[in-house]
């Protein structure tokens, strides 16, 4: 740790955990880290594994409701998936030497953040379209890149998880095409969940690069190797096609193509409303966190048995 070593020291480890970025080699847990590096990965992997926990909450909101058993059986191994990528990501933070009920205390206790696309409501089945094709479309955007990252425990966990998200993405795509083809009432239905959740999704790719605090360091140490904006337009430029191809209208009367940067430009996002649903005043922050407290409290005596077994048998 860097309070056991002198500034000159700490200076010459720098310099060369630089250069060793800048080389394109991948940074291990036993690796000599800045605690920068340290506490900004840490801070990350544990948002996104919190996001994948509490992203279950909306989904599970449908599985009673779904409309048939193939569809329940669908969602249900999509909510287990979720459930796993959590399970890969806090693994892996935990390399960096933080314990896994710290940071699930964390989160319980309103300290740690997760995606604020989780705190909307689901309001009718085509949400679970929306959430599989446009919610998972993002994450696809942002962790293809997170696969390659300068942390390997990450960028490994990243490549499974980003596999088994091309699944649920074409089974989003799937309910909304599907949707698109039914009746009136259907197609209005998948059009007001596109109409919600447009907005949402650009927002789960953060603030413009000059107003994130933390985007310089991460891009430094190729942490994130492509800013907000960059993989915000590269989400728009794959997505609005799908849309135009079954039929739905992007709800953005400033969308249209340029062909002088062969990009799609939009309108400016609301950054009033993710702030105010950052800071906690979402449509579905209270429900969201009493949802997973009264799940944790729940599971405690699955917790307590599962601590008694491995001390019985030595495991």
């Amino acid at each position: 740790m860097e309070n056991q070593l002198t500034a000159e020291e700490i200076t010459k480890r720098e310099m060369e955990f630089d250069a060793k970025i800048a080389k394109g080699i991948v940074v291990e847990p036993k690796d000599w880290m800045p605690d920068r590096y340290r506490k900004q990965l840490l801070r990350m992997m544990s948002q996104h594994a919190h996001s994948e926990v509490v992203g279950m909450l909306p989904e599970g909101n449908w599985l009673t409701r779904a409309p048939s058993l193939m569809r329940k059986a669908v969602l249900l191994a999509k909510i287990q998936d979720e459930a796993g990528h959590g399970l890969y990501i806090y693994s892996a933070a935990e390399t960096l030497g933080t314990d896994r009920a710290e940071m699930i205390d964390q989160l319980l206790s309103g300290h740690a953040k997760y995606s604020s696309i989780f705190n909307y409501p689901t309001l009718n089945w085509a949400d679970m379209g929306a959430i599989g094709w446009l919610v998972d479309g993002a994450a696809i955007v942002n962790q293809t890149v997170l696969a390659k990252c300068s942390y390997g425990p990450y960028s490994r966990a990243m490549v499974r998880i980003c596999k088994e998200e091309n699944f649920h993405n074409k089974q989003g795509y799937q309910i909304m095409a599907y949707l698109m083809k039914g009746t009136k009432e259907q197609q209005e239905m998948a059009q007001d969940a596109m109409n919600r959740f447009w907005w949402p999704s650009l927002m789960m790719f953060g603030p413009h690069d000059t107003n994130s605090p933390n985007s310089g360091d991460l891009m430094k140490w190729k942490v994130k190797l492509q800013t907000n904006d960059d993989l915000r337009q590269r989400f728009i430029d794959r997505t609005v096609p799908q849309a135009e191809a079954i039929g739905l209208k992007i709800p953005d009367p400033d969308l249209k193509w340029n062909p002088q940067t062969r990009h799609y430009d939009f309108g400016e996002i609301n950054w009033e409303e993710f702030n105010n649903v950052i800071k906690g005043n979402g449509p579905c922050n209270r429900l969201r966190m009493k949802q997973r407290r009264d799940a944790h409290e729940n599971g405690a005596w699955v917790r307590s048995a599962a601590l008694a077994y491995a001390e019985k048998h030595g495991k």
